[in-house]
């Protein structure tokens, strides 16, 4: 999923200015974009669905760790 690479890439350039700005909400980042701000999963994740389907997009609350999922969750038959 060389998108979804793209997006963590990009999601890493704005980091810092993430963590300053918005600690702790959600964002979106997708075509190496962010896209949006949201207060929480839920939000962030109908927004995501609403603007692009299944994907790829990245969703990632800032300042947390990320998420490493099994292959099966990442690469699942549609």
């Amino acid at each position: 999923m060389a998108e979804l690479s793209k997006d963590i890439a990009a999601y890493d350039r704005l980091r810092h200015q993430l963590e300053t700005d918005h600690f702790g909400e959600w964002v979106i980042v997708h075509d190496e974009r962010l896209v949006g701000v949201f207060r929480d999963f839920q939000e962030a994740a109908a927004e995501a669905v609403r603007r692009f389907g299944r994907g790829p997009y990245l969703i990632r609350r800032v300042g947390a760790p990320p998420l490493t999922l099994p292959r099966s969750v990442m690469y699942s038959a549609a």
